[in-house]
C-alpha cells in the first residue's frame, strides 16, 4: 500500500489530496491564490484528520513542479521537500501541464493532441503538447499566442485547448482541427500519476529538485 500525499499550489486553485495507491480519499482546495501559503499547512492537518492518518503513515510526497505562479510553486516544492527531509521519504515531481493533460484524457474520450494552457499575462501562455499516451509532442515553453500558433500540427490533426490560458486564444485559434475544452484539473489526478511513478521508484533528489518556471523571474526596483 502506498499512502501518497500530492500536493498542487502551482495554479489560481490550489488543491492537496490524499490518495492511497492513486485513490483519492480525501482532497481541499483554496480559490485565493495570495493565501495558498497561509492554507497549506492547516488544509494538510485537516487532510490527515478527516482520514485518520498520520504524517508518518506517509510513504511518499508528490507536488506540482511548474510552470505556474512563481509564488505559488515555491510554496508547493520548500512543502514537499521540507516534509520527506523530516520524514525520510521520496520526493515525486510531477510537471502541472502534464497533470492538467491527463486530466483532459480522463475526462474527454476525443482522440487527438492534447494542449494544456496556463496564463502567463498577457497574450502569453505555458504550453506543452500531449499525445494521448501522455508522452510529449511539444515541451513545455512559455508561448505568445497569435493567429499562426500550432498551425503546422493543426494542419494534420485534432488538438484539444484547454486550461486558463486557452479562452484568450480562441478568437486567434480558427482552424476546424481545434478544439477548445472544459476540463477540471485537481490534484487527484496528480494522485494517480505520482502513485504510478511511485510504483516505478521515479523519484526526485531532494537536494537537486527546484521548481519548474519555463520563462525568467522577473520583479521591479522600487525607485
Amino acid at each position: 500500500m502506498a499512502l501518497i500525499l500530492n500536493i498542487d499550489t502551482a495554479t489560481e486553485t490550489a488543491s492537496i489530496a490524499l490518495a492511497e495507491d492513486g485513490k483519492t480519499l480525501f482532497m481541499v482546495s483554496n480559490d485565493v491564490p495570495k493565501e495558498h501559503a497561509v492554507w497549506l499547512h492547516t488544509a494538510v492537518d485537516r487532510l490527515l484528520s478527516e482520514t485518520g492518518s498520520r504524517m508518518r503513515d506517509l510513504s511518499a510526497v508528490a507536488v506540482t513542479s511548474g510552470p505556474g505562479s512563481y509564488t505559488g510553486l515555491r510554496v508547493g516544492m520548500a512543502t514537499a521537500k521540507g516534509f520527506c527531509y523530516a520524514l525520510n521519504i521520496p520526493l515525486i515531481t510531477e510537471t502541472t501541464l502534464k497533470v492538467m493533460a491527463f486530466a483532459a484524457h480522463e475526462q474527454h474520450t476525443a482522440t487527438g493532441l492534447l494542449c494544456p494552457m496556463i496564463d502567463a499575462r498577457r497574450m502569453e501562455v505555458f504550453t506543452a503538447v500531449y499525445r494521448p499516451d501522455m508522452t510529449e509532442w511539444l515541451p513545455a515553453t512559455a508561448l505568445v499566442i497569435d493567429e499562426h500558433s500550432f498551425e503546422d500540427i493543426l494542419g494534420q490533426q485534432r488538438m484539444s485547448f484547454f486550461g486558463s490560458g486557452s479562452d484568450k486564444c480562441k478568437p486567434l485559434i480558427r482552424s476546424p482541427h481545434a478544439h477548445f475544452e472544459n476540463v477540471i484539473y485537481h490534484s487527484g489526478y496528480l494522485g494517480i500519476l505520482s502513485f504510478l511513478r511511485y510504483l516505478q521508484k521515479e523519484f526526485t533528489g531532494l537536494a537537486y529538485s527546484e521548481p519548474v518556471y519555463t520563462k525568467e523571474f522577473y520583479t521591479h526596483t522600487k525607485k
